[in-house]
């Protein structure tokens, strides 16, 4: 078959319709990529975050401050706020009190993100403990158990790596004793052991049940940073109790080499009886 000779105009004509055609083919995959619930924000390896926002946030059970028990009303905040990455507390699954709800899961449809649960009581017929949600999918999950001292309440951790800019983030939610400072410290060295051996970029957030002058948050300081004092945030940082905060117990701390904090605050709401802490982080 003979092959026909095209004229110049022919031939940028053709270079120009086949440019147009790339880049319109390129803006459609994005725009499918953005839409809700395409899960390609997510997934996509071409779409790149920089800058992560962090969330700590001890729902009780999802009972505001008015006793009322309300998912949606914790939703809102995390909506409202738009965080990559939340630890959350003091969460039920199938438990009697809080109308046997999969607390995480439905907060994770309500959010649009993915999760994990990490179960660390048995209570009233179902499960209670910590858990993440995530705007990247979760690759490993890890979930381990603290020894305790004296306090009935078993606390635990959990553990989840994200890709984010083409690398690893390990990001870890944990709640520790109310009751007793050595119980904390004990904790808080198991933890530190635990994550000994991680490398790389490593996000902690917690409710730690002890303020900053408490010996637990003294060994966090040791190997980690605090976003609050990095930041230089106006205000105490104060998140319990909800309605009139007097204590700074909620925090995410962070590797300093791997990190640039960009700035850290609380958010005001009555959701629950603490408020969550924010943090944005710039991976370096």
């Amino acid at each position: 078959m003979m092959r026909r000779n095209l004229s110049p105009l022919q031939m940028t004509t053709r270079r120009t319709f086949q440019r147009v055609t790339k880049f319109s083919l390129f803006a459609l995959n994005l725009f499918v990529l953005l839409l809700p619930g395409s899960g390609g924000v997510r997934s996509n390896p071409l779409l790149f975050k920089k800058t992560l926002r962090i969330m700590t946030y001890n729902i009780h059970v999802g009972v505001g401050m008015d006793k009322k028990l309300d998912l949606q009303r914790i939703a809102d905040v995390i909506n409202k706020e738009k965080p990559d990455l939340v630890g959350l507390q003091e969460v039920d699954r199938g438990v009697k009190r809080t109308e046997g709800k999969d607390e995480i899961a439905e907060l994770a449809k309500m959010t649009r993100m993915d999760y994990a649960f990490a179960h660390n009581l048995d209570f009233q017929g179902g499960q209670y403990g910590v858990a993440i949600l995530s705007r990247f999918l979760l690759r490993n999950v890890d979930h381990q158990m603290f020894a305790n001292k004296r306090e009935a309440e078993r606390r635990g951790m959990l553990h989840v790596e994200v890709e984010v800019d083409k690398q690893l983030v390990h990001f870890v939610t944990t709640h520790l004793d109310y009751q007793y400072e050595d119980g904390r410290v004990f904790e808080t060295e198991q933890m530190l052991k635990l994550l000994s051996d991680v490398k790389g970029p490593l996000i902690v957030v917690a409710d730690m049940n002890d303020e900053p002058t408490g010996d637990a948050y003294k060994l966090m300081l040791g190997k980690f940073g605090d976003s609050w004092i990095a930041s230089r945030a106006t205000g105490d940082g104060f998140s319990y109790p909800a309605d009139k905060p007097i204590k700074r117990i909620d925090y995410v701390f962070y590797r300093a080499d791997a990190f640039k904090v960009k700035s850290a605050r609380v958010v005001e709401t009555l959701a629950s009886d603490h408020v969550p802490v924010v943090a944005d982080l710039q991976l370096r």
